[in-house]
């Protein structure tokens, strides 16, 4: 354990923005420092200072001057300590009341006090009849910054609730570093700990600490010179530093182009999709960096990948168990459940919420240093929603722009999030948001200034609504390299193609063949019903109860209706290929797409494009597309689709039988309607109207 004990204003507060972003991220990679405030302010100001993104958060905070200790997860004062600290003080009433025949002495009215009184003092002001006066009333005082004096309990300073703090928490004063810039600090240098005396300490302090052989002397001044410090130290690893060559656009998703968790690197199988557009970007000529998070068991693997074929790159060395708290439980288990309007599924815990907090401040700290003066920064997804109010506070110079591949939730679902406002603060610092509905980007307007948050952002970003497509090339290609799979003239295949998630519906579909076959036994050996669900990421435990349940139901449907060569549902839990997956399209009857929430469905689109690739004959029954309302896909493609409701079980069963019992004439028809209502843009148009939309 180490830990960082360190005055505010003139120390942790001083210096410039980007080396405050550097050291909040040296402190994010390495999770086993304890970080403590020592200040003389009282704890509301403090409070009103952990709005600064920049400010690491504090596990303990020494405030008033040493008067009081508190505890930084909820803010309660450590009792025992300030018993301690303030025994024989006489009361801020006596104090004044001593004190007020000095008309040099200006109290502070607009500092709230606890333990201690305030003044302003001139240095030629302090005489030893204001000294001789403290001392009557059995009190210590400190007069520092040139300014101020402080009357304070006869045991109090920051040194002594340092002291207190490291008994009751077992700390060794040799994995201690203090910092100051003041007088009111000195206290904190006499403990035998490690210090370091910012560059623009005042020189009484400087003077006071000249013999001190454990001071660290940087010529940097506050934030900087703590960096410093803990670098000479060797306590942290150094960050990336300015990039030799800075670059004018900066693309931030967490995940490279072929994804590693501590092990082989995997690439994306599908031709579309945010990894793929990316990748077809850049190797279409697109200048910049793509900056992303590379895994490993200990988070200390160097940035190899920029030297791979592909996009250049700029990795984010993360171990597996930041990892694990950042992706699998707070993108997934606080996040997603609201992103997907299920609020009440959501699990709030507040080490995975540090987890993403530091990431996001890791991210922003590589994204800072590759970003060149003025350049632009896109970046992707809710896994980054802080670092827009981090770089905003860092490099106030950036152009920052984030697409929400996801859908955006009502305002009064956003708020069920513990940290909805820490998010909404970082939100509002974007330049402009992108969405693929006018719904999306209308719920994120009224999350920023609707009744639910704050009064509103003086300035709200810029929206857009630019829905991705699909390389439609790729998929053509793929699909007039195959053979159509003919079906039989009397069975039907109803297809999904989905990665396990609740939010697919996969429960519901299931007990939406079961309810068609009990109504329908003409349908009985003669519709087959294939969910093609790969497994999400090792590690992700979220949907673990969505897989258990759907392979009940399933064994259940099977159970009760297969018969010899016929089971009404065919469970394939494994990634196909592209290849594979294009089989799959041209052998469908109805391709079934339930989402209860979904950002766009880029497979609903793969498949009309398949469908429409090969053509059709008078005597062909193409397939057809039964789309949820609720996904993003439903916006462009509308009517065109049989468009059914998941959250109605009756409705689910009466659209599929429809889609079922269509007349090849009508297939044809809406085939290719939803082939022009598709389009032929490729994804690298899309990214280069994106970046265009946040340049201007």
């Amino acid at each position: 354990m180490r830990i960082l004990v360190t005055d505010l204003d003139g120390t942790l507060l001083d210096g410039d923005a980007e080396d405050r972003l550097r050291l909040k991220a040296a402190l994010a990679r390495h999770p086993e420092f304890t970080v403590v405030f020592a200040t003389g302010r009282g704890l509301s100001s403090v409070r009103g200072l952990l709005r600064d993104p920049l400010l690491p958060p504090p596990r303990w905070i020494i405030a008033d001057v040493g008067a009081s200790v508190i505890d930084g997860t909820d803010f309660s004062p450590v009792e025992r300590l300030r018993v301690r600290l303030r025994a024989g003080w006489p009361g801020r009433d006596r104090v004044r009341a001593a004190l007020r025949r000095f008309p040099a002495l200006v109290y502070q009215h607009d500092v709230v006090q606890d333990g201690r009184c305030s003044y302003h003092l001139a240095p030629d002001d302090l005489t030893g009849e204001i000294t001789e006066t403290v001392r009557a009333l059995g009190c210590t005082w400190i007069h520092s910054a040139g300014r101020y004096f402080d009357v304070l309990p006869p045991g109090a300073s920051k040194g002594s609730a340092l002291k207190a703090l490291a008994e009751m928490s077992d700390w060794a004063a040799d994995s201690i570093l203090v910092a100051g810039d003041s007088l009111n600090d000195l206290s904190l240098f006499r403990l035998g700990t490690h210090s370091v005396l910012v560059a623009n300490a005042e020189p009484a302090l400087r003077a006071a600490v000249s013999d001190e052989p454990l001071v660290h002397r940087p010529d940097r001044p506050g934030a900087a010179g703590i960096l410093a410090a803990l670098e000479a130290l060797g306590w942290v690893s150094p960050g990336p530093g300015r990039s030799g060559r800075r670059h004018r656009l900066v693309v931030g998703y967490h995940r490279p182009p072929a994804c590693r968790i501590d092990g082989g690197r995997q690439r994306s199988t599908s031709p579309n999709g945010i990894l793929p557009t990316l990748n077809s970007a850049f190797a279409d000529g697109l200048p910049g960096v793509w900056v992303a998070a590379d895994v490993s068991r200990d988070g200390c693997r160097p940035d190899g990948g920029t030297r791979r074929p592909g996009p250049p790159l700029s990795l984010v060395p993360l171990g597996l168990s930041a990892w694990n708290g950042y992706f699998h439980h707070a993108c997934k288990e606080t996040l997603w459940p609201v992103l997907m309007s299920e609020p009440h599924l959501m699990v709030d815990d507040r080490d995975s919420w540090a987890h993403y907090r530091a990431v996001n401040t890791l991210f922003a700290e590589h994204i800072s240093a590759q970003a060149a003066p003025g350049g632009t920064v896109w970046l992707h997804d809710y896994n980054l929603w802080l670092v827009p109010g981090l770089l905003r506070a860092a490099r106030p110079d950036l152009r920052i722009g984030l697409f929400h591949h996801t859908p955006f939730p009502p305002a009064k679902i956003f708020a069920a999030l513990p940290a909805a406002s820490e998010l909404r603060a970082s939100l509002a610092c974007l330049d402009w948001a992108g969405f693929h509905t006018d719904t999306f980007a209308e719920h994120f307007r009224q999350t920023l200034t609707g009744p639910t948050g704050p009064t509103g952002p003086a300035r709200l970003p810029r929206v857009g609504v630019h829905p991705l497509g699909i390389d439609r090339l790729a998929i053509e290609a793929l699909a007039c390299g195959r053979i159509p799979f003919r079906r039989p003239t009397l069975r039907h295949l109803v297809l999904s193609v989905e990665r396990l998630d609740y939010a697919k519906a996969p429960v519901h579909k299931v007990d939406a063949i079961a309810r068609l076959l009990r109504q329908r036994p003409d349908l009985r050996e003669r519709v087959t019903f294939r969910l093609v669900c790969p497994p999400p990421e090792p590690g992700i435990t979220a949907y673990d109860s969505t897989r258990r349940l759907l392979e009940r139901r399933i064994a259940d449907v099977n159970g009760a209706w297969q018969k010899s060569g016929w089971q009404p549902v065919e469970y394939v839990p494994c990634t196909l290929s592209p290849t594979e997956v294009v089989d799959e399209y041209l052998s469908a009857d109805v391709f079934w797409v339930t989402s209860l929430q979904d950002g766009m469905n880029l497979t609903a689109k793969e498949f009309v494009a398949a469908q429409a690739a090969v053509g059709t004959r008078e005597s062909d029954r193409p397939g057809i597309l039964v789309l949820s309302r609720h996904a993003g896909a439903a916006a462009e493609f509308g009517d065109a689709a049989l468009l059914t409701d998941p959250r109605s079980p009756e409705n689910l069963g009466t659209v599929l039988a429809r889609a079922l019992a269509l007349a090849p004439s009508e297939r044809r028809v809406r085939l290719d309607l939803l082939s022009r209502r598709l389009g032929h843009e490729q994804p690298v148009d899309w990214a280069q109207r994106i970046i265009h939309a946040i340049q201007e």
